[in-house]
């Protein structure tokens, strides 16, 4: 009855086994070539605030828009079996919006949250259409998604009237840097509160059984009175949430909006990332701590690469050949070749200790 349990908390475990160990490479590779790489010390900010420094906090800190737009694409990788490729336009029309609103006043907590608010309600009504196009006409995730991706940078660059605008806050600073007083980046402060905003939810309602099932199989779920429809829907609109937190940190970080540059190509870093995270890309059973995990991972292989002086033009595709490896690791082929050669040595250990005796 112990081995069984124990059988199954190991299988509920199991899909962080690949970005952990992905995580921990990256790490014993660097501890090899800089011992002092993953060092954090106390530093000084420009204003003088103590803040926490090092390569460790500048990876979690990097990470912070793709950790939550992973989290995201991973609802909709479960819901719908595709992925969004329209999420880093989507997160630029959201910041446009938010720089849009808080130029038009003075620059206040009150006018920063409905800002917010405003950007996330812009975002959630481009991730309906999405959500439309994915649910209700049953076009392919990626194809349905590709309209945004197409025009969405420049939806945003005509909602600041073709300019190039910058806002100028210690609030906004605080935001995409640190609050003062609190050593930790903000970025970071604000994924875990995400994370743990969605942890709730799964706990306490029933989207996230409710997604897997949908994800799983559609028809079943129709049968036991689930609305696939209505799964999908909800997915995006919680990816267009996802999207606007991302896009205001990203925005809060330079203190203005470049509509061509913002978080460019982060759309393939955040399916990555929840293929990293153990996930299947084909829909059904995920689990957001992978994604997030894995988009820690892509942060650190960057940063290794970029620590090696490795040239910007080059570190693409040295990335690429990692993450192909770490992909082709996590498959299902090469999972069940060595849970078949797991089981073969289990079967010899016992023969052997039989022969001895």
């Amino acid at each position: 009855m112990k081995a069984s349990a124990s059988g199954f908390r190991w299988g509920k475990h199991a899909q962080l086994l690949v970005p952990l160990l992905s995580i921990l490479l990256i790490m014993v590779f660097n501890l090899f070539r800089d011992p002092s790489f993953f060092s954090v010390y106390m530093s000084t900010n420009n204003l003088g605030n103590p803040v926490l420094a090092g390569n460790l906090i500048s990876i979690l800190n990097g990470a912070s828009e793709l950790a939550i737009i992973a989290m995201g694409m991973t609802l909709v990788t479960a819901a719908c079996g595709g992925q969004d490729i329209s999420v880093g336009a989507l997160a630029t029309i959201a910041g446009s919006v938010f720089v849009k609103i808080l130029r038009a006043g003075e620059i206040t907590m009150g006018a920063i949250a409905v800002a917010f608010l405003c950007c996330c309600v812009v975002a959630m009504l481009f991730g309906a259409f999405n959500g439309t196009l994915v649910s209700v006409f049953k076009i392919q995730p990626m194809i349905a998604t590709l309209v945004l991706f197409t025009c969405g940078r420049s939806i945003a660059y005509w909602i600041n009237g073709g300019a190039t605008p910058t806002i100028s806050s210690p609030l906004i600073t605080a935001i995409g840097s640190f609050i003062p007083g609190c050593p930790i980046p903000t970025p970071i402060l604000i994924v875990a509160a995400v994370a743990l905003i969605l942890s709730l939810i799964f706990r306490f309602t029933t989207l996230g059984l409710y997604t897997q099932t949908v994800g799983i199989n559609q028809r079943a779920a129709r049968l036991n009175g689930i609305n696939p429809t209505l799964i999908k829907l909800a997915s995006f609109l919680v990816l267009g949430v996802c999207c606007a937190a991302a896009g205001c940190i990203s925005v809060s970080r330079l203190s203005l909006i470049n509509h061509e540059t913002m978080l460019l190509e982060i759309e393939m870093d955040a399916i990555l990332a929840v293929a990293i995270g153990g996930n299947a890309l084909g829909g059904g059973k995920f689990k957001i701590t992978g994604s997030v995990l894995g988009a820690y991972a892509i942060q650190a292989l960057t940063t290794t690469l970029y620590a090696m002086k490795v040239p910007s033009t080059d570190v693409k595709a040295y990335k690429a050949i990692v993450i192909i490896l770490i992909v082709v690791a996590s498959s299902p082929v090469v999972k069940q070749a060595a849970a078949r050669l797991w089981t073969k040595i289990k079967a010899r250990v016992p023969a052997k200790k039989e022969a001895a005796a």
